[in-house]
Order: C-alpha cells, then sequence, then structure tokens
C-alpha cells in the first residue's frame, strides 16, 4: 500500500498565503473527488449567495453610495481571502473548491462593475476591458476543465484582484479621481495574467498531445 502524501508544514507566510511555492494541494487536482461539504467551500457559497442581494441593495440606491451595499462588497469580496486562509488552516482542500473559488471572483468582479457602470463610478471604457476579461476567464476556465486541465493561477492574477476590487469598492464609498488610476493598474495586470493563463494553457494542451509518428 502506497504511503500516504505528507502534507507541507504550514508556517506563518503560507498560512497567511505569503507563501505560494510548491503545487498546489494534490484535494484540488483534476481527478480527486469534489468534497463540496466543507468549511472553506461554506464560504464560497455564502459569498456566491450574497452577489444577488449586494445587486438589489446597490440598483436600490440613488447613486450608487449606499453603505449596505458596499459593506456587502466588502465583506464578498475579503471571503475571497478568507477561504483560502480556512483551506489552509484546517487542511479541508477540495476540488470544489478550486473550481468554485475562481468563478464566485469573477461573478463578484463583474457584479461590481456593472454597478460602477450603471451609476458611472469609475472610467466605463476600463469597465467595459474589465467585463470582457472577466468573462475571457471564465470561458478559459471552462474550457480548460472540459479538457481535463488546471488554470494556474499567477502572480499577475493574484495582484490584479486588490486594485481592481479595491476601486470598485471604494469608488462606492467615496469619489476620487485616486480609484479611476487604481481601476487602470488592476485591469493592466489581469490582462497580463490572462494572456499568461492563455499561454500556459496552449502549452499544456500542447505537452499533453500525442506525437505523430515521422
Amino acid at each position: 500500500m502506497a504511503a500516504p502524501t505528507r502534507r507541507r508544514k504550514l508556517t506563518f507566510r503560507r498560512r497567511f498565503g505569503l507563501d505560494r511555492s510548491g503545487p498546489p494541494p494534490r484535494e484540488t487536482q483534476k481527478g480527486q473527488p469534489l468534497r463540496p461539504w466543507t468549511v472553506p467551500n461554506a464560504v464560497g457559497y455564502l459569498r456566491l449567495a450574497a452577489i444577488p442581494v449586494f445587486l438589489v441593495l446597490a440598483f436600490g440606491s440613488d447613486d450608487g453610495h449606499d453603505p449596505w451595499a458596499w459593506g456587502l462588497f466588502w465583506l464578498i469580496a475579503a471571503g475571497d481571502y478568507l477561504d483560502g486562509f480556512l483551506a489552509r488552516a484546517t487542511g479541508q482542500y477540495s476540488r470544489m473548491g478550486a473550481l468554485l473559488d475562481p468563478v464566485v471572483d469573477r461573478l463578484t468582479i463583474l457584479s461590481g462593475a456593472v454597478v460602477c457602470w450603471h451609476f458611472e463610478l469609475l472610467p466605463r471604457w476600463a469597465l467595459a476591458v474589465l467585463a470582457v476579461r472577466e468573462l475571457a476567464t471564465l470561458v478559459l476556465a471552462q474550457y480548460a476543465v472540459r479538457r481535463e486541465q488546471d488554470l494556474q493561477i499567477n502572480w499577475y492574477g493574484r495582484i490584479a484582484v486588490f486594485p481592481v476590487m479595491g476601486a470598485i469598492f471604494w469608488s462606492m464609498v467615496v469619489e476620487s479621481v485616486v480609484w479611476d488610476v487604481m481601476l487602470v493598474i488592476g485591469v493592466a495586470l489581469a490582462l497580463a495574467a490572462t494572456v499568461a493563463y492563455a499561454r500556459d494553457g496552449l502549452r499544456s494542451l500542447s505537452a499533453n498531445e500525442p506525437s505523430t509518428p515521422g
């Protein structure tokens, strides 16, 4: 019988997501059981259920600056970090979590972008580029799942989340050109991440294709 896989020591840096070295946890890889009922996944389900509530609150306001709306958006966005922290702290990694988390992230950003577009809280051209990028990432992820591949999250994508979600959140709190600049920076990083996803995905598919005999 094969020996069980030893889990890497959970250092302070790994617990708080500062150390992302090493391969993804085995439980999140293709072919593993979904394991939908875990504490981190419960956070993901709550985030998903809160998105339509946020939209109702935001569109029910006169100018997009409703405290309940931006407060709920902050909770949804912060949940992205919380579920990852809980997975690392409890060891409750799952295939479902690996598939669910990026979808909820994309929907969170898209819902915030729709609100900001409607109330003109941020430059609409940047929001349009962001929306196209998020939709393209969803399509790439779906394509990768069908091909039994995974989109490996890169540092461009990890860093882009902060200025993008930060710009959306703060623009609902108070008006400032700073959030416009923050969004543009975030969109540029997000586009770089998408290019890297596509490049790595093509390389992975090419490596898995059977060679043609000469």
